[in-house]
């Protein structure tokens, strides 16, 4: 993970290892890495790490079973909500760049279309037909 000095360090972990809950890297209901894991794995110091996963357990997208550890949640509708939000941001990211260099809708959708089923993006296709 790279990090840079825009964000709160605290924030970015957070949203990398969101990211790795609604990707499935960290799938639900499975235990997260301890705090000194991640510290160490990330290079930043555990109380920013503890951070992190205190802003994730405030989403409801990890809870800590106090003997057991934290683990992620098995509540697919609070994944998807997130998961949900992190598209919508990356999607109006990308309408604003668009627009901003006078793309319309239609031909938004051409390309988003024509990138989509792009050969060298079929590692990343998980949905959607050819048609």
């Amino acid at each position: 993970m790279d990090l840079d000095d825009s964000r709160p360090i605290w924030v970015q972990l957070a949203d990398d290892f969101r990211h790795r809950i609604v990707s499935g890297q960290w799938p639900p209901g499975t235990k997260v890495p301890s705090v000194r894991e991640l510290a160490a794995d990330t290079g930043v110091n555990p109380n920013t790490v503890q951070r992190a996963l205190g802003a994730l357990d405030g989403e409801g997208l990890t809870a800590t079973e106090r003997t057991a550890g934290r683990f992620v949640t098995t509540r697919a509708s609070v994944i998807d909500s997130v998961r949900r939000d992190l598209a919508s941001g990356a999607t109006d990211a990308y309408i604003d760049t668009l627009t901003a260099i006078g793309m319309d809708l239609d031909q938004t959708t051409a390309l988003l279309t024509e990138r989509w089923w792009a050969p060298d993006r079929q590692d990343r296709q998980t949905t959607g037909d050819a048609s």
